[in-house]
């Protein structure tokens, strides 16, 4: 269902975003999709976004950690958000996905890995989405875009500093191997 805007509204909307480009006074997003969900990122907290290079698989980890990659030879810690949040697995390589630096505020060295990076937003076009609460820490809040899609604002220090985004390792039992005897 699309939403119709007078010309008038469309000028209004114009007006204010090239006065608010001009003072600074407007908080970017950055919008990205991992898998099934639409996630806003604080253009600070985003970080540097890359196409991703070869991955090294890291032994007994979890599914959704996709190993480190090396980065002007620096490691970064992998981690794909569609398959964190038991999502589909973004494949890669893929012409669409990127890798968002995310953790050089943190001192972290984190990369996520997003199935396709959709471009700066403003917290102004989007409604608050109070309907129903998100269990996950790490989301700040909901909100819902002029065609009622839904978007999760993702709090990026609060996901870095997660016990569940930081144990990536499963036991050799876990990964299904029969303990020793």
């Amino acid at each position: 269902m699309s939403r119709r805007i007078s010309l008038r509204e469309f000028q209004e909307n114009l007006t204010r975003r090239l006065a608010e480009a001009r003072t600074g006074d407007h908080r970017g997003l950055l919008g990205v999709e991992a898998g099934n969900e639409y996630w806003l990122l604080d253009l600070p907290e985003s970080g540097e976004i890359i196409t991703p290079p070869a991955l090294a698989p890291v032994p007994l980890t979890q599914e959704w950690y996709r190993g480190l990659v090396n980065v002007r030879g620096v490691l970064y810690s992998v981690v794909d958000l569609s398959r964190f949040h038991d999502g589909p697995p973004i494949p890669t390589p893929s012409t669409q996905a990127r890798l968002l630096l995310v953790g050089a505020r943190q001192g972290v060295h984190s990369a996520i890995l997003v199935s396709r990076v959709l471009g700066l937003r403003n917290e102004d076009d989007f409604d608050q989405d109070t309907e129903t609460e998100d269990a996950r820490p790490w989301v700040l809040n909901r909100f819902r875009d002029a065609r009622g899609v839904l978007w999760l604002q993702l709090d990026v220090p609060r996901l870095l500093s997660n016990s569940i985004f930081l144990n990536v390792g499963v036991t050799y039992v876990e990964a299904g191997n029969q303990p020793f005897q």
